[in-house]
């Protein structure tokens, strides 16, 4: 299985690899479009690789896509964190419970009879 990653790893790079090579050319990225720009007085404009800008939009898809998940996912896992502290609390009180049962008993007794 480790040598099927390490071939799936090795393709997808050998991937990326070649958009990079085959997306070199120079673009120009804009703030806003020209005619806005100039009205609002923000030409802000950068040049860059096309893959640069091509890898940059997948990463910021992922990174809002896995920010959309996690806002997603609260409730589930404040339900989760609650029902963990309620199971805490039941253990210790069955713990308490047990002691005072056993309380004054011989404790090799005490372990057969929680046994049965």
């Amino acid at each position: 299985m480790r040598y099927i990653k390490y071939a799936m790893l090795a393709a997808i790079a050998v991937v990326l690899i070649a958009v990079a090579l085959a997306n070199r050319g120079i673009v120009t990225l804009k703030l806003l479009p020209v005619d806005l720009a100039n009205l609002v007085g923000l030409n802000q404009s950068i040049d860059l690789p096309l893959f640069v800008v091509i890898f940059g939009g997948v990463a910021a898809g992922l990174l809002i896509g896995f920010l959309w998940e996690w806002i997603r996912e609260y409730k589930q896992r404040a339900e989760a964190a609650a029902q963990k502290r309620e199971m805490d609390r039941m253990r210790r009180e069955l713990k308490r419970l047990k002691a005072e049962k056993h309380e004054g008993k011989d404790d090799v007794l005490a372990l057969l009879d929680e046994a049965s």
